[in-house]
């Protein structure tokens, strides 16, 4: 199993307008890709010197096969929407993470 994971600190002044935008219309679009099995999203419980607030959202896959056709499908798309609506409001980094075991 792989998680990939993204880490997004949002600007105050547009965080109610993204966590809405995400929760209801970006999240539930990557899942309608049928590349992931689950996604949440988690807030990160760190003061940010350059203040803001940051989350993580982890959506679930079976392979990194799967997670590179999503890169290649559909992953531009997705990240110009969130560049067009957020642009300088938000800074993102990505990470890919296998699940070695679950307790």
């Amino acid at each position: 199993m792989i998680i990939y994971n993204v880490t997004t600190n949002i600007h105050e002044s547009v965080h109610d307008q993204w966590l809405k935008w995400m929760q209801e219309k970006h999240i539930p679009e990557i899942l309608a890709t049928e590349k992931f099995s689950s996604a949440r999203i988690v807030r990160v419980l760190i003061e940010e010197e350059m203040g803001g607030i940051t989350y993580s959202v982890q959506y679930v896959t079976d392979s990194k096969e799967i997670l590179e056709q999503y890169y290649i499908e559909d992953e531009p798309k997705f990240h110009q929407e969130a560049l067009d609506l957020f642009a300088d409001k938000m800074l993102s980094f990505r990470t890919e993470l296998e699940v070695i075991s679950e307790h």
